[in-house]
């Protein structure tokens, strides 16, 4: 009867569980949406599907001062030597989790010396046991043990090897994290190197300007000198060339910061900049094909870093959810155990193994369980947001840069027309104000827009080269 009672007992337990491992909430993962449109604001709907993207960068940047600063940063940035260090951790975590679902074996020695009281368990049952004098136990007694020891976790429901999955996938999603880092490296090179290139130069043309303005100068003092102007005059050409010497001095303080900024990029301490300054005015800005937005999904790093791990959260809600289920782990160890050291090798008297397994399941604390399921869930869901979001991003960051490309070129075409004709009201105001047909503000104003044009024309050259280099990362080029 009592056996009957005892199996009774034993098979419902088992079945609360079974029964307890197998309701888990009713929760559904986000899936992510991977649609984009056919083709860009302005552009066909037959694209054609060559984009610079594909280039390698040395191919698409072909100034070989820029090419050497970057190929420096690349060696030597600091962020970017962190990311590489991100991707080791990531492939630590990976071996770590590997290890989790594979058998653990250890081997140990131990010793231990003990003795009972006489009115415990133990004790009372070796006063019990040791009647005759002759044959009790050592007081006190010692212990010594030479072993292996083995544990293994029955990964029944995956859950192990779903956690080792995920690990590999955040381990991609760090790759991808440092090719990003490499895509926005190099556009940041760039862009600094074109910028610097631009305030060469405005440099150059503001010390043409402060020789201009000294002759300027001189004419009016001679015209005082035959009263034909006052000494106003003398005071507002003097004005404008003091004004143009700050400007030289504003110019050079950019130039140096730009050239620390690029300095700090390549990983080294500020030192001159080596590049070609009469090489801006001879860039031209290419034709750029953007090819498909579908494009970017397998381009650009970012994109490609979300998805990953999207994957991974994915898994790591499979994993939450196994730990409803039951847990199935096997032990046991075998070894050689005496009272005497001289006697632990006695076979098989001080022969030892043993062997269990155990199967669990949560019955009383499943809050805990459901929270962590229902946060892996959450997780989950933000990740399927984040890769939505990060897709977009990378289309209206395309969209912005191929939109600027056009109008920037368009406004480029209108600036250098309005610089040439105020370079000839610059000639024609000297002419005229030396025969005394123009007043002097008129030579003031004209030279003043003339230069002005001159910087405005410059910074458009340099926004359309940073916006070419902005089109090759917002399409993910440069990171392979």
């Amino acid at each position: 009867m009592r056996k009957n009672s005892l199996y009774n007992f034993l098979g419902a337990a088992a079945c609360a569980v079974a029964l307890a491992g197998c309701v888990t909430p009713g929760i559904v993962p986000r899936a992510a949406s991977h649609a984009v449109p056919a083709a860009y604001p302005g552009a066909a709907l037959a694209a054609d599907s060559t984009n610079p993207a594909q280039l390698r960068w040395k191919e698409f940047f072909t100034d070989p001062n820029l090419t050497a600063l970057i190929d420096t940063a690349l060696r030597n940035n600091q962020e970017l030597n962190i990311a590489l260090q991100e991707i080791q951790i990531s492939k630590n975590e990976i071996q770590i989790r590997k290890g989790e679902y594979m058998p653990f074996l250890g081997v140990g020695v131990r010793s231990d010396v003990g003795r009972p009281g006489r009115y415990t368990l133990r004790g009372a049952t070796e006063e019990q046991v040791n009647i005759r004098e002759d044959h009790a136990n050592p007081n006190p007694l010692a212990n010594h043990q030479v072993g292996a020891f083995a544990s293994w976790e029955v990964d029944v429901w995956q859950r192990l090897r779903n956690a080792r999955k995920a690990a590999a996938l955040r381990y991609l999603a760090s790759v991808e994290g440092r090719n990003f880092t490499v895509t926005n490296l190099i556009a940041e090179v760039a862009t600094s190197y074109y910028e610097l290139l631009a305030l060469d130069s405005q440099l150059a043309i503001t010390r043409q300007n402060i020789e201009i303005q000294r002759n300027a100068l001189e004419l009016v003092k001679l015209q005082k000198e035959s009263a034909r102007v006052t000494e106003l005059a003398v005071q507002r050409f003097e004005a404008q060339l003091h004004n143009t010497l700050s400007n030289q001095f504003t110019i050079q303080q950019q130039i140096v910061e730009t050239e620390n900024r690029l300095n700090f990029l390549v990983g080294r301490y500020p030192q001159p900049m080596v590049r070609n300054d009469a090489s801006f005015n001879a860039l031209v800005p290419p034709l750029v094909r953007a090819g498909v937005p579908a494009q970017l999904l397998q381009n650009r790093p970012d994109i490609r870093q979300a998805e990953q791990r999207l994957l991974a959260s994915n898994l790591d809600v499979q994993v939450a959810r196994a730990a409803f289920y039951p847990a199935l782990r096997i032990t046991g160890s075998a070894g050689f155990e005496a009272f005497k050291p001289g006697l632990i090798f006695t076979t098989p008297q001080s022969l030892l193994f043993s062997a269990a397994g155990d199967l669990m399941a949560p019955l009383i604390n499943r809050n805990g369980i459901k929270s962590v399921y229902s946060s892996a869930n959450a997780a989950q869901v933000q990740t399927a947001y984040n890769y939505e979001r990060t897709v977009l991003n990378a289309y209206v960051e395309v969209s912005n840069q191929l939109a600027s490309l056009r109008n920037l070129g368009q406004s480029y075409d209108e600036k250098a027309r309005a610089v040439a004709a105020l370079n000839q009201s610059v000639a024609i105001s000297n002419i005229l104000f030396r025969s005394a047909r123009a007043d002097y503000t008129e030579v003031l104003f004209t030279q003043r827009d003339a230069l002005e044009a001159k910087y405005e024309l410059i910074e458009l050259k340099m926004k359309q080269l940073n916006a070419q280099v902005n089109v090759y990362r917002a399409l993910g080029g440069g990171w392979n």
